[in-house]
């Protein structure tokens, strides 16, 4: 492995044990085992690097929530039973990767400062699929939780996946934050019907 390589993964070990706000490129330096210096040659910024290690952050998180998203098993659930199970594993997963986790958090409080890292943030969706890397999410969200076909139904699944991702975004925060008392997928589902049912 070069050096660029590993202060990418210094930087990325550094972001998840001390966050982005606390990381030095001393601490990037020593986590990778190479020279001050190097972070220079290869990033011209310690920013630069912490972005590009941001990304590799994100890719990492993109894959923890697709695994805990999807499961074959759950084809064969009710749709009641489908979303528990489905927020029981994101919720789980919280616990055993809060790191990552949290890192996404800090991820959304660069997008501001960073044009690439924004740019990499929305991604651009394949060729010919439409809309960038947040509306396709979208579309897999409401597929996901309510069967909705983006193809036949795009904005009532632009909707519903804003939605479950505004979900997402709450039900990750309160459990990062106090996980004793954060909703559980049970509970989501009663409050949403409860809620429902009022309007």
């Amino acid at each position: 492995m070069g050096n660029r390589e590993k202060l990418v993964d210094g930087a990325l070990t550094c972001l998840l044990t001390k966050g982005f706000a606390r990381t030095t490129a001393r601490d990037v330096a020593a986590a990778a085992g190479v020279s001050l210096a190097a972070i220079g040659y290869h990033f011209g910024t310690t920013e630069a690097l912490l972005s590009v290690a941001l990304v590799r952050a994100m890719e990492q998180w993109g894959e923890e929530l697709e695994h805990a998203l999807a499961s074959e098993e759950d084809q064969a659930l009710s749709p009641q039973d489908r979303f528990t199970a489905i927020w029981r594993r994101v919720i789980n997963s919280v616990g055993t990767n809060r790191p990552l986790w949290a890192t996404q958090f800090e991820v959304l409080t660069q997008l501001e400062r960073s044009p690439e890292l924004r740019e990499k943030f929305l991604g651009n969706a394949p060729e010919g699929a439409g809309g960038n890397a947040q509306e396709q999410a979208q579309f897999g969200l409401a597929a996901l939780f309510d069967g909705i076909d983006p193809a036949a139904e795009p904005e009532l699944a632009r909707q519903v996946g804003a939605f479950y991702q505004v979900l997402l975004t709450g039900v990750v925060a309160q459990h990062l934050v106090d996980p004793e008392h954060a909703i559980s997928g049970e509970d989501l589902l009663i409050a949403i019907r409860a809620v429902a049912s009022r309007r």
